[in-house]
């Protein structure tokens, strides 16, 4: 008789377990989501004000002839708009590396006005510069804490440009065109809002050194080079869309 609590206890567990499975209720704790990592491939867009200058040289003589100068310097300003793709590998356990392609479209540009007294006419040239196009491959280096990365970049930079000179008197218009290499170097910020988006506020500085560039006369069909020297830096706010390894869908936890 003493056995009947002990066969009517085991019972009344075994008849719960049961009703608890038909009821689809766990019975253990549910798992601990993973940890945040910022492991993952990204796509995203930027927008950003961008500045820079622009110092042209005539050593070879094309302008001065008709212009009376020998050099002139531009101060650039505008913005950019475009878009991002990359990879990134957190590692021990905060650190991130990464590689990222970007590029982006606009209007980076500036204009100078040169008087030229010493002519046989009084007249006045306008030099024009614009940038309508900055691209570059980046490696990244960055710390993370939790969901915010801290990092800075580097690599290869490209830049095309349009430039232009020419008079109030309309006796030369000369015109250049060129695709330039570089480097870039910048640092930023970014934070993850969401388990698949984040926010990015980053700055570039991007050298272009000096390169000669052949210019045209449209008027008299005169072609020659000219040394011209770049530089740009860029704020930018991004947004990115990461793809984690094993992620069933780019949307939601």
């Amino acid at each position: 008789m003493k056995a009947t609590p002990l066969v009517a206890a085991a019972f009344s567990l075994l008849t719960a377990s049961a009703f608890g499975a038909d009821l689809g209720v766990p019975l253990s704790a549910p798992p601990v989501p993973p940890p945040f990592t910022w492991t993952s491939c990204y796509a995203g867009v930027q927008a950003g004000g961008a500045w820079g200058q622009t110092n042209l040289n005539d050593s070879a003589g094309i302008l001065s002839p008709f212009t009376g100068f020998t050099s002139a310097t531009t101060n650039m300003s505008g913005y950019l708009l475009g878009g991002q793709i990359g990879c990134d590998y957190q590692f021990v356990p905060n650190w991130v590396v990464g590689i990222e392609g970007a590029a982006a479209g606009g209007n980076i540009g500036g204009t100078s006005g040169v008087a030229t007294p010493g002519l046989p006419f009084v007249d006045s040239a306008t030099i024009t510069e614009n940038t309508d196009l900055l691209a570059s491959v980046t490696g990244r280096l960055g710390y993370a804490w939790n969901n915010w990365l801290l990092y800075g970049k580097g690599g290869v930079a490209f830049a095309g440009n349009r430039y232009s000179a020419f008079d109030t008197a309309a006796t030369y218009d000369f015109a250049g065109l060129e695709t330039r290499v570089g480097w870039t170097a910048g640092a930023g910020i970014e934070w993850a809002v969401w388990y698949n988006w984040s926010l990015k506020l980053e700055y570039d500085y991007y050298g272009f050194g000096t390169r000669s560039v052949t210019f045209i006369d449209n008027i008299t069909g005169n072609v020659g080079p000219l040394n011209i020297n770049q530089n740009i830096q860029v704020v930018k706010l991004g947004v990115n869309l990461h793809i984690y390894p094993g992620s069933p869908a780019p949307f939601g936890w």
